[in-house]
């Protein structure tokens, strides 16, 4: 078996086990150098290369630092690696990023240069929903379209039909450990609000959000703090959840969610600046 095809077997099952790794690929050489466009490794968190090949250490330094960046922020990177001399006539620094390109120091003596593409590959976020009700099962079933893992927690006695989530949790003891980007929906409406909320707040995630009015919320923040619950971890909890598009229907709340999430999920991106959602 050819070190391309172990390439592509491993990228098959990291994927299919939802484990985060970096693809690199070679996609220029010039002059000498020890790999050649269209060499590729996979590289995991912890900088070790699993499979693959693209170069000795001349590349390897530049590439793992661009490997495990691109896994911290979700962003894509080109890595072009040159002589000091091609430095200087381009008038870039090492380590200075350029229209794109991340630029790096070749110090061995071949004197190559290579482009590198790094491409990390991340687990799907975790959309957590609490809660059975209407508004809680649109959300699950718009969110999965977009790319959500979309975990569904309550008693699944409150459910006539069971949601397609993809993973149905029975009640709200749910998981904390989760090892991937979360975002965290209490859409209890009335049926176990405060186990619930109680539970979400327990989670780190980047967004949580309460599907009821700020008096209803800051109710139940009364009840939790008065608890032992972190006060301040209840305050991140956005309340109530969702831009206000003047939504009326379970389907255009759960819409309204998901644009709000969006704005986070996506924060940086598109290299512009997205503002904050208010958090009440």
């Amino acid at each position: 078996m050819t070190a391309h095809v172990d390439v592509l077997d491993l990228m098959s099952r990291l994927k299919a086990a939802e484990e985060p790794f970096v693809l690199a690929t070679v996609v220029r050489t010039v002059s000498v150098t020890a790999a050649k466009a269209g060499a590729k490794a996979i590289i995991r968190p912890n900088g070790r290369i699993e499979a693959g090949w693209i170069g000795g250490g001349c590349a390897r330094g530049a590439t793992l630092k661009a490997a495990l960046d691109a896994l911290a922020d979700g962003q894509s990177r080109l890595v072009s690696i040159q002589p000091e001399n091609l430095l200087k006539e381009l008038g870039v620094k090492p380590g200075e990023d350029r229209e794109g390109i991340n630029f790096a120091r070749n110090m061995c003596p071949s004197r190559g240069t290579m482009d590198i593409f790094v491409e990390p590959v991340l687990p799907k976020p975790v959309l957590v929903v609490l809660g059975s009700s209407p508004v809680a099962q649109a959300l699950v079933e718009q969110a999965r379209p977009l790319g959500y893992h979309v975990t569904l927690a309550a008693p699944l006695s409150h459910f006539d039909m069971m949601p397609e989530a993809d993973d149905l949790v029975d009640g709200f003891a749910l998981d904390t450990t989760y090892q991937t980007r979360r975002f965290v929906i209490v859409s209890t409406q009335g049926k176990g609000d405060e186990a619930a909320l109680r539970a979400a707040v327990a989670i780190e995630a980047e967004y949580h959000g309460f599907v009821g009015s700020r008096r209803k919320m800051a109710s139940l923040r009364e009840k939790l703090t008065a608890q032992g619950v972190s006060a301040e971890r209840v305050d991140r909890v956005k309340a109530p959840a969702g831009l206000d598009i003047g939504a009326i229907t379970p389907e255009e709340i759960a819409l309204s969610i998901l644009a709000e999430i969006t704005i986070e999920r996506r924060r940086g991106q598109r290299g512009i600046h997205q503002p904050a959602t208010e958090k009440v």
